[in-house]
């Protein structure tokens, strides 16, 4: 019996630390991106980019991405689809983790086969928590461990303030080939900003697959079909550019990168598909930070290529 409150107070241990984090996720989760870091930064995809006064503190490693890690530059996208648990190691830790769980459900024993006191439905919760909590943080562990030397590293040639009327200023890339970001680039991508969220908003699959990279429009897709299958659509609307940095900005072969940090506000609520009834959210605005990375070939606009979550 002590020994059964000794494994009830670590699991309410874990659970308490674990739930603000599947919490923030599941508040955060209507918007555009659901909340997560999506997408690919090219060979710095597993390199956090430098903080600005936009966003001080980092940016959370990503959750969806086709990119390998030792990726160096090149096609990059060598998988048609990822877990969101990652690759790799960290795949086969996630997929351990969840197939101890499981297999000791089946067979009776709970999740690592010793807490049989936990067949009840509220086991079960307990342990999906569990393993989703231990999963995030192998993730994180294995990401900065992957993490290139220079990840964080100051730009040549310090700072370099930009200014246009949208309020963007910043410094560029810590790259051997920078590239100088014009106030054309910052228009465009404010423009960006606004015009995925309306298409978004309007489920408007071709205009997303137009603005963002075919990574990134594979994953709205999958989200805007989730949506659909729970009955319900997401609406933005609003959108407004509050405060915006260039954090890094790099040429990597034929092809831009611009890494940028941007609290915006907008309305974000979703709605019955059926009834048009409220069920998340409602219509007063809140003001989002995030880090979008932007990617352009040449003689082509830019696109959105991945969103990353501010700490």
């Amino acid at each position: 019996m002590q020994r059964k409150s000794g494994v009830l107070r670590a699991i309410a241990v874990i659970v308490s630390l674990a739930l603000p984090t599947v919490l923030a996720v599941s508040a955060a989760d209507a918007r555009i991106g659901g909340g997560f870091s999506s997408g690919s930064r090219g060979s710095r995809t597993f390199s956090a980019p430098p903080s600005t006064s936009t966003a001080p503190g980092t940016a959370s490693p990503f959750n969806r991405t086709l990119t390998q890690p030792g990726y160096n530059g090149g096609s990059g996208f060598n998988s048609p689809a990822r877990s969101r648990f990652g690759g790799g190691m960290l795949g086969g830790l996630a997929a351990g983790f969840l197939g101890a769980g499981l297999l000791g459900l089946l067979f009776g024993g709970g999740l690592f086969s010793g807490l049989s006191g936990f067949g009840s439905i509220l086991g079960l919760i307990l342990q999906i928590v569990l393993i989703v909590f231990l999963a995030r943080m192998a993730m994180a562990w294995w990401q900065r461990r992957n993490e290139p030397a220079y990840a964080g590293a100051s730009p040549p040639g310090g700072q370099q303030s930009f200014s246009s009327s949208m309020g963007f200023g910043g410094f560029g890339g810590s790259s051997s080939a920078p590239l100088q970001i014009q106030p054309a680039d910052y228009e465009a991508f404010e423009r960006l900003l606004g015009e995925i969220q309306a298409a978004w908003s309007n489920e408007d699959v071709g205009r997303l697959r137009l603005l963002t990279t075919p990574e990134m429009a594979s994953y709205f897709e999958r989200d805007l079909e989730q949506n659909q299958a729970r009955g319900v659509v997401n609406k933005v609307s609003g959108t407004k550019l509050l405060q915006g940095d260039l954090a890094e900005a790099w040429r990597e072969g034929d092809a831009d990168y611009a890494t940028v940090a941007m609290r915006f506000s907008l309305v974000d609520k979703t709605v019955e598909r059926a009834s048009g009834r409220v069920v998340e959210g409602g219509d007063q605005p809140q003001q989002v930070t995030e880090i979008w990375t932007f990617l352009r070939h040449p003689g082509s606009n830019w696109q959105l290529s991945a969103i990353q979550q501010a700490n």
